[in-house]
């Protein structure tokens, strides 16, 4: 008898450990419609990507998923293009409500970049179909944060980044680094989003 109470006991905590809440004790979004909305739609914007990407990137060299897109990094900062937030597990440190703020700035600069840069590019039909969704997640992310912090967020209308344009060659490069960016942070919008998502069912990423 002793020794199954004992075999039990860590069995026991594992179950508790396992259903803790996250770290910042917050209580989870409570309309997980709203988050799977979310997920459908991230996932949605991260098929579009190569789509938008190959209807307006016309130089071959310029290539979505390269290694060679490390190197363009003095090129993003002297074309202006700021970094995306930092997007990390929640834990004490890093809060629900700062995730769900991140994930909304992120995708508000990324509309504001191709919003930008469309001027200066000769197909932009997938490119204003991308930046439609990126403003239908905003939306979502936004209602999360009202449940969050108890008063609305509002809507802002996306100003536009001042690239640093000198002809159609920065152009390309400004599109290109926009889409490879967006495509980066997406990727950790959605295991931010998993996080989240109280269905406990597992997707694969895209």
């Amino acid at each position: 008898m002793n020794i199954l109470i004992v075999f039990l006991i860590p069995v026991y905590m594992a179950s508790v450990a396992r259903s803790a809440p996250l770290p910042d004790g917050s209580t989870l979004v409570a309309d997980p419609e709203i988050v799977q909305r979310s997920r459908s739609l991230i996932k949605k914007i991260l098929l579009s990507i190569p789509d938008a990407h190959k209807s307006c990137i016309y130089i071959e060299t310029l290539k979505l998923n390269s290694s060679e897109n490390e190197k363009l990094g003095v090129m993003a900062s002297n074309i202006g293009i700021p970094p995306a937030p930092v997007l990390k597990n929640l834990s004490e440190t890093f809060t629900l409500e700062t995730g769900l703020e991140r994930m909304s700035e992120g995708l508000q600069l990324h509309r504001a970049l191709l919003t930008s840069v469309s001027p200066s590019l000769e197909n932009i039909d997938k490119v204003a179909e991308l930046q439609a969704d990126i403003k239908d997640l905003v939306i979502q992310i936004n209602k999360m944060l009202y449940q969050v912090k108890g008063e609305t967020v509002v809507q802002p209308t996306p100003t536009p980044v001042a690239l640093r344009l000198a002809g159609k060659f920065e152009a390309q490069v400004a599109a290109h680094l926009t889409l490879v960016q967006l495509q980066s942070f997406g990727h950790d919008v959605v295991r931010l989003l998993r996080c989240l998502d109280q269905s406990g069912e597992e997707e694969t990423e895209s």
